[in-house]
């Protein structure tokens, strides 16, 4: 009997810990018998939460499956705008397991390889609906964030047949070809030369009146200085005039004299010069000894 108790024992342990498994924290679990998932009363694939759980030994199969949120970094794929201009864009995708025994039947047994790859392609199918009716401007602006909503919204309808619910979609970056970026540079070279000529232009027209004004305002100035001192010179030449005359009819004989005087100056103001005049001449009556006057 003790021999049997032994074995029996082993036998019972073995047998328990084959109808027993534990779910970890962040997974679930399915339990699939004889191929088939088992299934609750309202037909619905049973779902096993983290824990303890039991099962039937040697006919159970358990499949766990991670319940938290998974990223999926696509990779770049190129798809035409509306102006048949190729852009390619980097995206990546948030997303978990809605529904367990959906995503077991839908994925060929809960792949999650198998899961990414149809993901992926809804994704792409989206992003080309989305890109081919946008222009590169709108999709690089602020119609950035419209096309990604956009995608996630239809995304998030279409992914319910896998069981996943789709949680963000985000661009991460979006490039040009080689060929399509030399040309767009090109055309933004050739806009920033016409910006740059026109205000060039603006500035030398700008400059050309401000110039002209200068010239005017200087010229106007001129005339104006020139003018008052012609009043002044004549004004001053009236004065002289005034004043020779008022002297004139004060001593004639004086005024005679200094006006010979200054004559003299002028006359031999150069010793180059040669002047053959008649002494006895009016010119050099000052010039003579005076004669004496009678008594």
């Amino acid at each position: 009997m003790r021999k049997l108790l032994i074995p029996l024992i082993i036998l019972t342990i073995f047998i328990g810990s084959m109808s027993v498994f534990v779910v970890n924290e962040g997974e679930r679990a399915i339990v699939i018998r004889f191929g088939r998932v088992l299934k609750t009363d309202d037909d619905l694939a049973r779902i096993y939460p983290p824990g303890l759980q039991f099962k039937v030994p040697f006919f159970d199969h358990v499949k766990y499956l991670d319940a938290l949120v998974q990223t999926m970094d696509d990779q770049s794929d190129r798809f035409v705008t509306s102006e048949k201009k190729d852009v390619i864009i980097d995206s990546y995708v948030k997303w978990r397991i809605a529904n367990f025994g959906q995503y077991y039947l839908s994925t060929g047994g809960g792949n999650r390889m198998t899961a990414e790859a149809l993901l992926q392609r809804k994704v792409a199918d989206g992003l080309r609906a989305e890109i081919g009716s946008k222009t590169i401007k709108e999709i690089v602006s602020e119609k950035r964030e419209l096309v990604m909503s956009n995608v996630l919204r239809d995304l998030q309808k279409s992914a319910n047949d896998l069981g996943i619910k789709v949680i963000d979609l985000r661009i991460k970056k979006i490039n040009l070809p080689d060929e399509i970026s030399e040309s767009i540079y090109a055309r933004m070279r050739a806009e920033r030369e016409t910006v740059a000529r026109k205000h060039r232009s603006q500035g030398q027209e700008k400059a050309d009146i401000i110039r002209s004004q200068a010239e005017l305002e200087v010229a106007t100035t001129l005339a104006e200085a020139e003018k008052i001192s012609r009043v002044t010179r004549g004004e001053a030449d009236a004065t002289v005039a005034r004043i020779y005359a008022q002297s004139y009819g004060k001593d004639p004989e004086f005024f005679h004299f200094l006006r010979s005087l200054q004559a003299y100056k002028k006359s031999f103001n150069s010793k180059s010069d040669i002047l053959v005049v008649d002494p006895n001449t009016e010119f050099f009556q000052y010039m003579k000894a005076p004669t004496a006057n009678p008594s």
